[in-house]
């Protein structure tokens, strides 16, 4: 029986009857009492480990375990407060060894010696089990040191997911931490990054399952490391709190958690759109000298963004009057011209008496604290910093209120949050030391708690702020640093990358992660943030990134050396300095026609992306997908790194290696065709596909009804004239959909949303084929008509019927497809092709 263990660290000075300190493990030993009430079931050992099993869902279970002394409290920043419980049936028996908990999805034994939980799905099959169970250490001296949970991991396994880890996407073989970490040029295998997701996904055979562990604390996760067919989770305080999240579909288990841990808003649709960043764009002559030039190349954009020196000596809420004069018409022109502004706010507020933001937080005694009391003081961009303590609900309040001047008087367009997780300079460590107090919202702790939420709580009081000072507008907010949950509150990208190869099928690897992960707004530093791409490499990321939601190129720009002082004589100098640009003209005219094709394909598409965020928001469905998904019994499919699902009905193989002007692609299962030239692929087989340097390869699945949209130079630059439907022909029935509202403020909350859902159904046979349509919400789009494209057809139609009115069609006919096209009005509902 295996009981809890003490042992002692001697203190050899002789004569000394003391320790330097009293270590404690314990293990469960048998179980001694059961108790059921509301969905919870109560076990006890003799040992007095405690594991409550709480009944979320049918396919979601959350164990917490508790030693005498815990601080008992349900209060969690990760799961959405909205979420809720539905009601559903359970039952709880008692064998010989084990007690039995089941629904209608799920099955969980409890053995009575250790208290080791094992889980199978309805039909009895195997789908994780513990290997030794629960564990705990402690000490006198140093409170928790770790808390485990031990798992079988059977050989062919596969885990995903833990957010944006710089590997493959299988995790399988290594161990890895979650502790938010400024990581300034990392490199593949580094770990941890910029923010903490404690969540993954295994498969096991054709059977998926997802582990959450909601615990803010330094987390670790080793799958099968030693090569021992064990894995583990485990923490370095708190208590072991787990959520099991059933499938049994790869797919199915990131919409539960995601569901559980909540979704953002819909985004405006220029946050869709391009975006063009540097550090940093001043003064404010080139800010508009780099408007003017996307609008005269003919480039879309829709945001530019002021890194840091826009501020006054980095004092956040503050303008550099030189740099900036006049920065509210600034703004307001370059918003005529379709541009929305972002600007960067960071956590550390610069000490100085004469600063109004650093007066109302000393006032208000709103700074991270140590124990005995004395603020924080650390050097970030200011060589002396302190940091509002964000967990503390009056903090975020005032923090909200400091936008005000930002997004209600100068009409921002949106804000980015950076160094918050949080960034402290000249120290190994990059942070806070641990003992730093937080408030916690009511549940006071260290910064080992705090540390991984410090940033998603700034994120959330920044989005607080942006709606309460914008009302009538939707927010569009980046973070660096986020945890579980966070996706509610902003947007994320990958951090400092570097302007390499690798690092371009990083990007490809970690927006798949992070996607699964329950991150769908998500992008890379398109080019890499540090040293400078050749032509090439920007190019090939320009169209990897035409995929990925957030589109923004950014770099180290001016301040290559790391140094971001202003200097009154460095202002012209920096204005004319090009060595460093990497705005999509900057390789000549070859690769700017190349670049510029790309953002015209992201417009082109926006609405596809836009439907895929409505499902990502409603149901938990990520944007981004790695070829497992589509078929995760299909074991080729499982181990694509490169080639993704964009959306449900996109599959893309970019390129990612150098010179490369072919990729070997796995289709999985079904018939895919190649966008550029409408050829059809049967699934399930690898191809070569050709891949010159002015294109992406991408390929649609069949019956898919795709949505085009009209390349403007900015999103809102004017009503469409048409929408277009490509509709890729199937041999069997499938429905698409397009979600279409104002793209701009809250009506769609309010039934100010248009919801289609397209049924193409074939009949070979009879050479007959139908696409019909029904529409919810009241929305009503801008255009009038509908330019419909029927590809694949296996016969020439001679009519279209309308409904029940002919129209004419126009065939293109060759060997390889059969093309029409027919033009009907925006509110159709049937098409017969016969």
């Amino acid at each position: 029986m295996a009981e809890t263990d003490t042992e002692q660290e001697l203190d050899l000075t002789e004569g000394s009857d003391r320790h330097r300190d009293v270590v404690s493990r314990h293990r469960p030993d048998r179980i001694e009492s059961v108790e059921e009430q509301d969905r919870s079931i109560t076990f006890v050992t003799e040992n007095q480990v405690e594991l409550i099993i709480r009944l979320v869902t049918p396919e979601i279970f959350q164990l917490t375990y508790y030693l005498e002394g815990d601080v008992r409290s349900d209060f969690s920043y990760a799961i959405d407060p909205e979420f809720e419980s539905p009601e559903f049936n359970y039952s709880v028996k008692q064998e010989d060894k084990h007690y039995v908990i089941e629904t209608s999805s799920l099955r969980a034994t409890v053995s009575k010696e250790k208290l080791l939980v094992d889980f199978y799905d309805k039909d009895g099959n195997v789908l994780c089990e513990d290997e030794d169970g629960f564990y705990r250490r402690e000490s006198l001296m140093k409170g928790i040191s770790e808390l485990k949970v031990t798992k079988k991991a059977p050989r062919g396994v596969r885990y995903f997911g833990l957010g944006d880890k710089a590997v493959d996407v299988d995790l399988r073989g290594r161990a890895y931490e979650n502790w938010n970490t400024d990581s300034y040029a990392y490199e593949r295998g580094e770990d941890p990054l910029y923010r903490s997701i404690p969540f993954y996904l295994a498969l096991i055979e054709d059977r998926a399952y997802g582990i959450f562990l909601d615990n803010t604390y330094r987390t670790r996760f080793s799958f099968d490391r030693q090569k021992d067919r064990v894995s583990s989770f485990n923490a370095r305080g708190g208590v072991m709190n787990y959520y099991f999240i059933y499938g049994p579909k790869l797919k199915e288990v990131t919409e539960r958690y995601t569901k559980l841990t909540g979704t953002p808003e819909m985004p405006p649709m220029w946050a869709l759109g391009y975006h063009q960043c540097r550090w940093s764009y001043y003064p404010e002559a080139r800010v508009r000298e780099l408007a003017d030039t996307f609008r005269e190349k003919k480039i879309p954009c829709d945001a530019i963004y002021l890194d840091i020196d826009y501020m006054d000596e980095y004092r956040v809420f503050t303008w550099n009057k030189k740099l900036f004069p006049d920065a509210k018409k600034m703004i307001s022109d370059l918003r005529e011209q379709g541009f929305r502004t972002i600007v960067m706010i960071d956590p550390g507020v610069k000490m100085d008496k004469d600063y109004f933001v650093f007066q109302e937080g000393m006032d208000q005694d709103f700074f991270c604290k140590r124990p005995d009391g004395e603020t924080v003081i650390a050097p970030v961009w200011p060589s002396k910093c302190v940091f509002p303590d964000f967990t503390q609900p009056d903090v975020r309040d005032w923090w909200a209120d400091l936008y005000k001047p930002l997004v209600d008087d100068l009409e921002m367009g949106g804000i980015w949050n950076d160094m918050n997780e949080p960034a402290v300079f000249e120290v190994k460590r990059k942070t806070f030391p641990n003992d730093i107090r937080h408030d916690y919202d009511g549940h006071p702790c260290s910064h080992k708690k705090a540390h991984n939420i410090y940033g998603m709580q700034m994120a959330r009081a920044s989005l607080k702020g942006i709606k309460k000072h914008a009302p009538d507008r939707r927010p569009f907010l980046l973070t660096r640093a986020n945890f579980s949950g966070g996706q509610r509150y902003a947007a994320l990208w990958t951090g400092d990358n570097i302007a390499t190869w690798d690092h371009l099928r990083l990007a490809n690897e970690q927006c798949q992660r992070l996607s699964i992960s329950g991150y769908s707004f998500v992008g890379s530093d398109v080019g890499g943030f540090v040293k400078k791409p050749d032509g090439e490499l920007l190019a090939r990321w320009m169209q990897l990134s035409v995929f990925h939601p957030l589109f923004r190129n950014h770099s180290m720009g001016y301040n290559v050396d790391g140094a971001a002082a202003v200097k009154k004589d460095q202002v012209e100098l920096q204005k004319r300095n090009t060595e460093n640009d990497q705005e999509p003209w900057c390789f000549g005219k070859k690769f700017t026609e190349i670049n510029r094709e790309a953002v015209n394909l992201r417009y082109r598409l926006l609405n596809y992306l836009y439907t895929a965020f409505y499902s990502y928001i409603n149901e938990g469905t990520p944007v981004l997908k790695p070829l497992a998904y589509e078929d995760q019994g299909d074991s080729t499919a499982a181990m694509q790194n490169d080639a993704f699902l964009f959306g449900d009905d996109i599959l893309v193989s970019p390129v990612v290696s150098k010179d490369k002007t072919v990729v070997t692609t796995y289709l999985p299962k079904g018939k895919w065709y190649h966008y550029w030239d409408d050829m059809i692929f049967e699934g399930g087989k690898t191809y070569d596909i050709s891949a010159p340097l002015e294109r992406i390869p991408f390929f649609v699945r069949e019956g898919t009804v795709l949505p085009l949209r009209e390349v403007m130079q900015y999103t809102d630059e004017k009503d469409p004239d048409v929408l277009e439907l490509n509709v890729y022909h199937s041999a069997s029935s499938k429905t698409s959909r397009l979600y279409e509202d104002g793209e701009e403020g809250w009506d769609y909350k309010n039934g100010e949303y248009r919801l289609t859902n397209f049924s193409y159904d074939p009949d070979e046979i009879n050479q007959k084929t139908v696409l019909s349509a029904s529409r919810e919400g009241s929305y009503e789009p801008g255009y009038e008509s509908v330019e419909i494209t029927f590809i694949g057809l296996p016969f020439k139609p001679a009519t279209a019927n309308v409904d029940g009115k002919e129209k004419d069609v126009e065939i293109d006919d060759s060997e390889t497809v059969k093309v029409c096209r027919v033009n009907v009005a925006s509110g159709f509902e049937e098409i017969i092709l016969s």
